[in-house]
């Protein structure tokens, strides 16, 4: 027999500890609520929680329905920035995982700012259609025939028209089936 030990696997830490996570905004909540007690000016963040907000919005930014966006500062950095406008709203006596809490603020956040920017590239691409913006870009002694691909990527990706309201499905009546005839 061979006395061949196994290693166990370290505990893999996580980017953020929830537990110092949690005593932090613990220690935040009681000095918000004694300065709105003395009618004061809520107090800043510590260094800790911003820096545990950047180390969420950054990590987040990194999951694949998040990665290949060219705006991915701009999510970031609303995602912290909304952070910051409801950190104040944690309840340590409600839940004890912030890191959750602002992870979904974070997320949310992501959401919000990928809606808008597809929103301004529709606003964008229809300037373009309507303004007939691809004569502009002929230069004196081109024949026309070459084709815009932004424009034909844009018709052929962005069908969505941002006008359009959405279709609401009309429900069809159901027709009775053999065995309802006679229960009628």
């Amino acid at each position: 027999m061979n006395n061949i030990k196994l290693k166990k696997p370290k505990p893999k830490e996580h980017y953020v500890n929830n537990k110092e996570f949690l005593e932090a905004m613990k220690t935040y909540r009681d000095s918000v609520l004694s300065a709105r007690k003395r009618k004061k000016q809520e107090p800043p963040i510590s260094d800790y929680i911003g820096e545990c907000f950047l180390k969420i919005a950054n990590h987040l930014s990194y999951r694949p329905n998040f990665i290949n966006y060219t705006y991915k500062e701009d999510m970031i950095s609303d995602g912290i920035e909304n952070c910051l406008q409801y950190v104040s709203n944690f309840d340590p006596a409600k839940s004890s995982n912030p890191f959750a809490y602002f992870t979904q603020i974070i997320y949310y956040a992501f959401i919000r700012r990928i809606q808008k920017e597809k929103k301004q590239t529709l606003i964008k691409q229809k300037l373009i259609m309507k303004a007939g913006l691809d004569d502009l870009v002929l230069q004196p002694g081109d024949d026309g025939a070459f084709t815009n691909q932004y424009t034909d990527f844009m018709q052929r990706n962005m069908v969505v028209d941002v006008e359009e309201k959405p279709k609401v499905r009309k429900k069809k009546k159901k027709e009775p089936r053999k065995l309802e005839y006679f229960m009628q």
